[in-house]
């Protein structure tokens, strides 16, 4: 029996870790390359457009995010025919391989970026922290990185308690401290909400002249999800890519929060907490008059009950 050859349009949902890496590396091979990076980690590229996207992705997060199980550059690559360099690592590593250093040693030794008019990383998390880190091979590229960590090394972050696991890891040498890598950079932005601390200091520590902070507050601690699931991702990474992403666009961009459920919730928690009554009812009339939405118009109606009562009592 002929086994077709995987494409981009295959689906790679449900094959086993090993099947999947290898329908990968048949897929890039026709336009790219692919090469393993030690055991937990590989690079995939494609090359198309003059545009390059690099992006840095766990395999279990393109299997959580992606119909497609495929990496989340893919979708850029084929709507605007962008190239695609993925570095992927099998579970959070913060690419802090030797293999992957060296991998970007490499690129930089063969003037890999150099063959593109524009280069932008692009990483949300611990992989936000690498595109941030390594985006210094590509001076003058720009970076999109979502919920970044400056560095684990508890010398500089000891207050942020949710890696401690991973503070053996070298954060001090090669591609070390992130925001010190986007010196290089012409532009980058981080992506935050403000209302998570240990996330807002981090951002803080990416003060740069360069570096734009686009907040998202009240949209909790998913960014990425988030905007794919708003389906502003590409809107944004293309923004980025075409230089006129700034404050502005982004609240344009960010307008969508307002039709969605996550973010709503988020927020009537929020002034429910708070005791903001007036508030509280504000928002419920608001989603409530735009959508089928039961806990704003139950907590609408409540409020609205308990204000009436008052009302009553008082006259």
């Amino acid at each position: 029996m002929t086994v077709e050859k995987p494409t981009l349009s295959t689906s790679l949902v449900d094959m086993p870790k090993a099947e999947w890496r290898a329908a990968i590396a048949a897929i890039v091979k026709e336009d790219g390359s692919f090469e393993d990076l030690g055991r937990r980690h590989f690079a995939a590229f494609i090359e198309k457009g003059p545009t390059l996207l690099v992006t840095f992705e766990t395999m279990q997060g393109m299997h959580a995010l992606s119909d497609m199980a495929q990496p989340l550059g893919w979708e850029m690559l084929q709507a605007h025919g962008w190239s695609h360099l993925c570095l992927a690592s099998d579970g959070d590593t913060w690419f802090r391989a030797p293999e992957v250093i060296d991998h970007f040693d490499s690129l930089i030794d063969d003037a890999f970026f150099d063959a593109f008019e524009t280069v932008l990383f692009y990483g949300a998390g611990p992989c936000g922290y690498a595109a941030a880190a390594y985006s210094v091979a590509s001076p003058g590229a720009r970076v999109v990185a979502i919920q970044p960590q400056a560095t684990l090394d508890p010398r500089v972050t000891e207050w942020d308690d949710r890696f401690t696991d991973m503070r053996g890891l070298d954060f001090r040498s090669r591609y070390g401290y992130a925001p010190d890598m986007l010196d290089a950079a012409e532009r980058a932005y981080v992506l935050y909400d403000p209302q998570e601390q240990l996330d807002a200091m981090h951002a803080a520590l990416f003060t740069r002249p360069n570096v734009t902070k686009l907040r998202m507050p009240f949209m909790g601690a998913a960014l990425q999800t988030d905007l794919l699931e708003m389906g502003q991702m590409a809107p944004l990474l293309k923004a980025a890519a075409e230089d006129t992403l700034d404050t502005l666009s982004f609240a344009r961009l960010y307008r969508s929060r307002r039709d969605y459920r996550p973010y709503l919730r988020n927020l009537l928690d929020r002034l429910e907490g708070d005791d903001r009554d007036l508030l509280t009812m504000a928002l419920c009339r608001n989603v409530t008059s735009r959508m089928r939405a039961r806990r704003f118009s139950a907590r609408l109606n409540g409020l609205e009950r308990r204000r009436d009562k008052v009302g009553a009592e008082e006259g």
